[in-house]
């Protein structure tokens, strides 16, 4: 009989996508299996995420170094591990967070203990002979999430004069996850062409997204918008999502929209959203006030609940707790699920089960500094979440994840073309919104 005990653990420092480190983990059984999981950054930081330990070394990688956290892996948290099954994925976790032994996992380091919970599921998921994303999430895992393209980047993800960090697009017009791409790739190639006519440069920021030097907000939707019906599709076929992550540019109790020159309090905020919202066919509002503005979140929510997602992602970051504050508060109606956010798997899970009981969306979603690990797509059908954020129809590490989705979307049904979309394909917030909103324009 095969042993499912852990043999050895080991971490490796590799670069992420913006060329700054990051760990690799790479877990042995006993029987020979192995696996490894690699770890994501962030640049647009909540304030309550958990820690990323970095060296501090400017000699190497200008202090970005994470050869601390590797060692941690490899010296301390080895020691624990080895002998244990990764099948007990609860078990491994909890010995991961009693040995840091802190609120932010700033000891161990959260890279150092997410790059380990991960690759415990992936090297189980191996040694059971399963697809991840069936051993997550069982029978149920059957849904391909609805994909939010980001297409244009502002903010920490660009070097323009946007505020807002995320213009994305979303399909409601197609029945399975392959056509959902085709029609953001064309949306996408069609943006392109619209901005080269405009003499705008077409270079892409982080996350994959075009970085023009556009002058304000309304500017860079009404060129979506172009460049959707330049691609033959409506605006009920391909619908705007907004992350604004407000906190970047909130002080004092003042958001200060550079770019169009504006200084607003969260009154002034809100209207200025709800105009947007009237005026563009947005559906989703991602950290639309900022992670200290609960009297903005207020606002926001009670009057936009009933016709947009408004989602919490520095807001909650991942943190069953922070989400439990935001449920009894009633702000917001979704929150962002980003697992280096709060350091293992089953806490990211245990945050998702909160958000589903209460009737929160989840949207699984990327950083801006990647890897080619496409660990969350997995994760996106595991746990059903019918929406994932991981980047634009450009860069290698964002297209990993949706060449992923595409060999799951085969795997789960190999006629998915010709598939009721109600089997496995979640149609978004066109679904959503016709079942639980009023007022909608569906």
């Amino acid at each position: 009989m095969k042993s499912d005990k852990i043999k050895n653990i080991h971490s490796l420092q590799i670069l992420d996508s913006r060329g700054n480190p990051t760990l690799q983990v790479e877990i042995e059984l006993e029987c020979g299996i192995r696996a490894a999981a690699s770890v994501p950054s962030g640049a647009s930081v909540g304030l309550y995420e958990a820690c990323e330990l970095r060296d501090g070394d400017k000699s190497r990688y200008l202090g970005m170094g994470v050869m601390k956290a590797a060692n941690n892996v490899n010296d301390i948290i080895s020691r624990k591990l080895i002998g244990k099954s990764p099948l007990n994925q609860r078990e491994i976790d909890e010995i991961l967070i009693e040995e840091d032994d802190t609120e932010n996992k700033s000891n161990l380091g959260a890279n150092a203990i997410l790059g380990v919970s991960l690759c415990a599921a992936r090297v189980s998921s191996n040694f059971l002979n399963l697809p991840l994303y069936k051993y997550l999430g069982g029978i149920n895992a059957q849904i391909l999430p609805t994909p939010m393209v980001n297409i244009i980047n502002g903010g920490a993800h660009a070097h323009n004069g946007l505020d807002f960090q995320e213009f994305m697009i979303t399909p409601c017009g197609t029945s399975n996850f392959h056509e959902g791409i085709r029609m953001c790739a064309e949306v996408f190639h069609c943006l392109k062409k619209v901005l080269k006519e405009k003499n705008y440069s077409t270079a892409v920021g982080d996350e994959g997204g075009f970085a023009p030097d556009i002058k304000s907000t309304r500017e860079a939707l009404d060129l979506i918008v172009t460049a959707i019906n330049r691609a033959y599709y409506s605006t009920k076929e391909i619908k705007i999502c907004l992350d604004v992550a407000s906190s970047e540019f909130y002080n004092d109790g003042i958001y200060k929209i550079k770019s169009e020159n504006l200084e607003l309090n969260g009154a002034q905020m809100l209207e200025y959203l709800k105009n947007l919202v009237e005026d563009y066919p947005i559906i989703s509002i991602e950290d639309g006030m900022s992670q200290n503005d609960y009297e903005g979140w207020q606002l926001l929510t009670n009057e936009l609940k009933e016709k947009v997602l408004l989602v919490g992602d520095d807001l909650f970051v991942t943190n069953q707790k922070l989400l439990s504050e935001g449920i009894d508060n009633e702000i917001a109606n979704a929150i962002l699920i980003k697992p280096n956010q709060i350091g293992t798997l089953t806490e990211t899970l245990d945050t998702i089960k909160l958000a589903k009981l209460n009737g929160y969306k989840t949207i699984v979603s990327h950083r801006s500094g990647e890897t080619d690990d496409a660990f969350i797509a997995d994760l996106a059908v595991g746990v059903n979440s019918g929406l994932i954020k991981t980047g634009s129809i450009s860069r290698g590490e964002r297209i990993a994840k949706y060449n992923r989705l595409f060999e799951i979307e085969e795997e789960i049904n190999p006629d998915f073309q010709k598939c009721n979309q109600n089997n496995y394909f979640y149609l978004g917030e066109k679904a959503y919104f016709a079942r639980n909103l009023k007022n909608t324009c569906f």
